[in-house]
């Protein structure tokens, strides 16, 4: 069972933003966040993700692939330029990233039945805000 990480998606007002910041990044050249020091339980996120907290909830989250160097002896933390929305659920905002269990982690909005991927990304986070999803 993989290990996640969490983080704030700073500046962002909606999930459109964050996914097109996203895409934004990794047209020009990858997707990449940096922190001053590698994770120390770093082998133990092998195949997790990073979950963002857009208005105190967890609304999606973007596969790891890996770790590597960044500049000034930074450590990046490198990401699948993808966003999987998952089922919301209400997460304290926090500075840096913090880490996340895999039998805490919400269940992604494609394996829930009702079609709920299928909304737009701004209704779902309206809906999530309200409790219903």
């Amino acid at each position: 069972m993989p290990l996640h990480l969490t983080k704030v998606a700073f500046a962002c007002d909606s999930v459109d933003f964050l996914r097109s910041r996203l895409e934004a990044r990794a047209a020009a050249g990858g997707v990449a966040l940096t922190t001053r020091y590698l994770p120390k339980r770093h082998a133990e996120i092998d195949g997790g993700s990073l979950f963002w907290i857009l208005k105190h909830q967890l609304v999606g989250r973007s596969p790891i692939l890996g770790f590597g160097e960044a500049e000034g002896g930074r450590t990046a933390i490198l990401l699948e330029p993808k966003l999987v929305l998952v089922q919301a659920r209400p997460k304290r905002a926090h500075q840096g990233w913090r880490y996340l269990e895999d039998a805490d982690a919400p269940r992604d909005l494609g394996d829930l039945d009702g079609g709920a991927d299928e909304l737009p990304p701004s209704l779902m986070g309206e809906l999530a805000g309200l409790g219903l999803l």
